[in-house]
């Protein structure tokens, strides 16, 4: 008989906390499903500039949420991106590059109406992480 494995929650102090009932991830057997960030700073601040500044904290909120499950960017398979102005998309996309380097995980990317915090932009990812 098998047993189901459960959800390991991932948190930490290098990230905005969650502001509402979810993690900052959850760790499900050898994945890792990252909650949207935004570009709050670690004390939850929103971070002031444009679509730049904005993209390198989501980033920089995702990799400290990554280390925290013991992973990195070169372990992300998927991602999802959500932009307030598809017009963003070739800053957004450069920046992208930056993080990710020749690693391509899946991605989409999606304009909404609007965002937490009337930010620009959100990325979420899921990532492969070693099975414990």
């Amino acid at each position: 008989m098998t047993t189901k494995q459960q959800p390991q929650v991932i948190a930490t102090d290098r990230a905005p906390a969650a502001i509402g009932p979810y993690s900052q991830a959850i760790k499900l057997g050898g994945l890792l499903f990252t909650s949207g960030q935004i570009p709050l700073d670690a004390s939850g601040q929103l971070v002031k500039g444009g679509i730049e500044e904005q993209t390198h904290q989501v980033f920089r909120n995702l990799e400290a949420v990554l280390a925290a499950a013991g992973a990195g960017f070169q372990d992300v398979v998927k991602t999802t991106v959500f932009l307030k102005d598809m017009n963003q998309f070739a800053a957004v996309n450069g920046i992208y590059s930056s993080y990710f380097g020749d690693h391509k995980p899946a991605r989409s990317t999606v304009e909404v109406a609007r965002l937490p915090k009337d930010v620009f932009v959100e990325i979420e990812v899921i990532a492969s992480t070693n099975v414990e």
